[in-house]
Formats: C-alpha cells, structure tokens, sequence
C-alpha cells in the first residue's frame, strides 16, 4: 500500500501544466487603421472573448510598435486589475496622456491616449494572457492579440495641394447645397402665396355671383325728390323676369315723358 501511495504521488507531481494551446478570441476596434487629427483623443477598444475558464483572470498589455521588428510595451493591467508603465512611458507626461480601464465585466478594456503627436504614429496591439490557478499557482492557459494602425493627421498638411483641393471641392458642394436649400425653399414659399391668392379669387368671385347689387330709380315721393333704391338680383333670372323689367323701364320712362309735356 505504501509503495502504491508513493507512485500516485510520484505520478500527480510529474503531471504537467496545462497547455497553452487554445487561443483567445480577441479583436480590437477601431481598425484596422483610423485617422485622428494632431491634437485629438484616441479610444481604442480591446474585446475578449472565449475563454478557457469563466474564473480565469486576464492580464493584458499593449505595445507600441513603429515597424515589426520595434515593440515598446507601453501599458499593462494584472490580473488584479493594477496598472504598470513600462519604459519611456514611467514619466508622468506620458501617464497623463495614458489610461487603461476595464469595461463591461472583465471582457473590454478601454485605452485612451490624450493630446495625440505625431510621435503617436503607429501600430498598437493588444496582447491578452488568460491566467488561471494549477495547484495552486498562477499558470498561463491562452493566450490573444489583436492591432490596429494610428494615422496622426499633422496641423502642417493643410498647405499641401491635395488638401487645399479637397477642402476647395467640399468647400463648393457645401455652397452648391446651401444654394439648393434656398432655391427650393422660396419655390415652396412661391407655390403658397400662388395658392393663397387663387383661394381668396375664387371666394372673392363665389360671393360676387351669389348677389349682385344695382341701382334703380324710382318715382319722386309725396316731397318731390327722386328716390334711388338698392335691389339684388340673383344671376340666374328667367328671361321672362328680363322681359318684365325691360318692359317697365320703358313705361317709367314714356310716363315721365308725358309728365313733362303736360308741365
């Protein structure tokens, strides 16, 4: 029994770690290259995912590199969550340029650069170790990277003659639209007023032909003046209502005739 108990022990002690074989899932955006003007704020995202063991905690660093063969690790968060410069990046210019948060439960981390230069120009990666306890120490289990390219836009290239081109031409479809605003708002405004002037014409012309108003002359009163009345007719009289009042301006007319040639 002894000999038995002594080869299980030999045999878990001899039991190797496990394999660092399965990778992260990890990306980083924007990407894979963005532009920012001299002067602006970065955020870059890191996102993981897939990992290993939901208790497992991450450890993750990104570098810096100008070309493929020159990496400068910049930042780092353990797996406890503390914050490490390395580097150039240990003097506090640089650490109130730099901040690394993590987000949304351990699976994004944020990473800002304030006050971009065009020193700043480059490639970033992110590298992220999932790190889990085996027998209890702390042993790597996988690993991830992703990266993305930083353009600097300098405040300098705006006398260059493409840019001055570029600016130009936006600069002219800007005009080009503002024009085309202004034209179709004053033919919108014109179709209005047109329609506002035919509404008040035709309601104008409907109570016109509803009453029409005329002067008649009547007889001289008990005083002797002559008395001037006020009728309406409608538009739509008969032609034998026509032939009446015809009829009876002519009888006014031959009665005071007769009137005179008798005074």
């Amino acid at each position: 029994m002894r000999l038995l108990a002594t080869a299980l022990a030999a045999l878990l002690a001899t039991a190797p770690a496990p394999d660092v074989c399965e990778a992260l899932n990890v990306t980083v955006s924007p990407g894979p290259t963005v532009r920012y003007s001299e002067g602006d704020n970065a955020t870059l995202y890191c996102h993981i995912s897939q990992k290993r063991k939901t208790d497992n905690l991450l450890a993750v660093r990104w570098v810096f590199a100008t070309s493929p063969t020159q990496e400068y690790l910049m930042i780092k968060m353990t797996k406890f969550g503390s914050v490490q410069y390395y580097g150039n990046y240990t003097h506090h210019f640089h650490k109130r340029r730099l901040h690394l948060l993590k987000e949304k439960h351990g699976t994004m981390y944020k990473f800002l650069i304030l006050s971009l230069q065009q020193t700043d120009q480059g490639h970033y990666i992110c590298k992220v170790q999932e790190i889990g306890k085996h027998r209890n120490k702390w042993t790597a289990w996988s690993n991830g990277t992703a990266a993305t390219e930083i353009r600097v836009i300098s405040s300098k290239s705006s006398d260059d003659p493409t840019f001055k081109k570029n600016h130009e031409a936006w600069k002219f479809f800007e005009d080009l639209y503002v024009y085309a605003v202004f034209v179709c708002s004053i033919g919108i405004i014109s179709v209005l007023l047109f329609t506002l002037v035919i509404l008040c014409q035709s309601l104008l012309n409907k109570r016109r032909s509803t009453v029409k108003h005329y002067l008649v002359k009547c007889p001289q009163n008990s005083s002797g003046e002559t008395v001037t009345s006020v009728t309406s007719m409608s538009p739509l009289q008969t032609k034998k209502e026509r032939k009446r009042k015809r009829k009876r301006k002519r009888n006014w007319s031959s009665h005071q005739l007769s009137q005179q040639k008798l005074q």
